[in-house]
């Protein structure tokens, strides 16, 4: 497949591949769609594998069955492969959903799927974001630098993103900014679940006492993991110590027994099970702004002056946030709250909505002033939590029908969200960025 600019190529566009960053879940479907309806896509990963953000949460079990993580588009190009679907009712690891689903889908999409390619900046061909003249004709000019340090300069008759939001974790800061001295400490924080499987990790963590700031599915999961080390025979001493920047009320813990996801809802109990054993301690109301030293333990200091007692470890769970970076020369359109589309943003404000109480939606809440270009996955709900991988499934249906020129397909958007038991409702969230995402894994 040939992209590479020429002079021809800036005004016959219809030839160029759809470019889609990012090989995870919702990229690979997006370019499964994308075969399905005849137009030829590229994806471009900027890790060395497929899937490459998911595996880096793979000891973690998600709260979604297989039948809720594969696409229909996606399993008809699997078919032909020989590929067994799994077990529609069990719970797979993240690394699961890498090696059994995610790897083989981008196998089957062959050279279409570049890894080691890092999208740097996109744009449109000779023109900057301040230019109108025949600027939707153009094609858009990609470009990306590979792994040996090779630069690239792509073109595409559309773009979609699907690089997703893993890559920049919220910071520690009550603000949304670093903490002070959070840059200096880095070496005792973490930004990530951690994997008490791996032993150098174990080591970090047995015996010693950990900061968890967040309240989401991610907070829990550690909060439940450090309870069973604290358990276990090497982990004697083992003490989380939970940051909320709210207060504990009956939402807190999610919805229990009403989350129609029921391991999401088990990870709940299962943090407050550690709270009520004791193998965490939790303090509320606690906006971090200062992480200090006591030695080369970090001493978390609050806005309000309270000074917690020193940690050994912190690990940072308060959601993600787009990176937009190397969108910069686009038009595009998004709420300066959420940083998510204008048209999507009132349907998913956390302060408002939960995974089940999301409005279907598709390409028309999915677009820009800058024709051709969609964000969709994690990365278009900007900083909200509230996603599930199913919504970003009917995402890339919709768009990939627009592309095709199948308006009606495209507006014919129909998703059925499990309810989660807690998020609906006015005011729940104070927080929005401190709160746990339904796509986010449990353990």
């Amino acid at each position: 497949m040939n992209t590479a600019a020429s002079p021809a190529a800036a005004t016959a566009t219809d030839d160029l591949p759809v470019l889609v960053i990012g090989a995870g879940p919702v990229g690979l479907a997006a370019a499964a769609h994308l075969v399905e309806r005849g137009i030829e896509p590229l994806v471009l990963e900027a890790g060395t594998r497929a899937a490459a953000a998911v595996r880096e949460w793979s000891h973690v079990r998600l709260f979604s069955t297989w039948s809720e993580l594969t696409d229909p588009a996606a399993e008809k190009l699997l078919a032909p492969t020989g590929w067994v679907r799994p077990e529609p009712t069990a719970y797979p690891t993240g690394g699961d959903w890498a090696e059994r689903y995610l790897q083989p889908l981008a196998d089957a999409l062959g050279d279409r799927v570049r890894t080691g390619a890092r999208v740097t900046g996109v744009s449109r061909a000779g023109r900057d974001r301040t230019v109108d003249a025949d600027r939707a004709n153009q094609p858009f000019a990609v470009h990306v630098t590979h792994a040996d340090g090779r630069e690239e300069r792509l073109l595409a008759r559309a773009v979609i993103d699907a690089s997703g939001t893993w890559s920049t974790p919220g910071p520690a800061g009550g603000d949304g900014l670093p903490a002070l001295g959070e840059r200096a400490a880095a070496d005792r924080i973490s930004y990530r679940v951690p994997d008490l499987k791996d032993p150098a990790v174990r080591a970090r963590h047995a015996g010693r006492r950990t900061a968890v700031i967040g309240s989401g599915a991610s907070a829990f999961t550690a909060l439940a993991a450090l309870a069973d080390l604290a358990r276990a025979e090497d982990g004697a001493g083992t003490k989380a110590v939970w940051i909320l920047r709210r207060g504990i009320s009956g939402s807190t813990f999610g919805g229990g027994a009403a989350d129609q996801l029921p391991a999401r809802g088990a990870l709940g109990l299962a943090a407050k099970a550690a709270v009520d054993a004791g193998h965490a301690e939790a303090v509320t109301g606690f906006r971090t702004a200062a992480i200090e030293r006591d030695g080369e333990r970090p001493v978390l200091v609050a806005e309000d002056g309270r000074r917690l007692e020193p940690v050994d470890e912190v690990v940072v769970l308060t959601g993600f946030r787009p990176d937009l970076s190397f969108l910069d020369e686009l038009r595009l359109g998004l709420d300066e709250r959420l940083q998510a589309p204008v048209a999507l943003a009132p349907l998913i404000d956390p302060n408002q909505h939960s995974c089940g109480t999301v409005y279907p939606h598709g390409v028309n809440e999915l677009s820009h002033p800058e024709p051709g270009v969609h964000l969709v996955g994690m990365k278009s709900y900007g900083r909200a939590p509230t996603f599930l991988a199913l919504t970003g499934y009917e995402q890339v249906r919709s768009v990939a029908a627009a592309l095709a020129g199948d308006r009606e397909a495209a507006e014919r958007v129909e998703l059925v969200l499990p309810e989660t038991g807690v998020c609906g409702g006015s005011g729940v969230f104070d927080e929005p960025a401190d709160t746990g995402g339904c796509c986010a894994p449990a353990q």
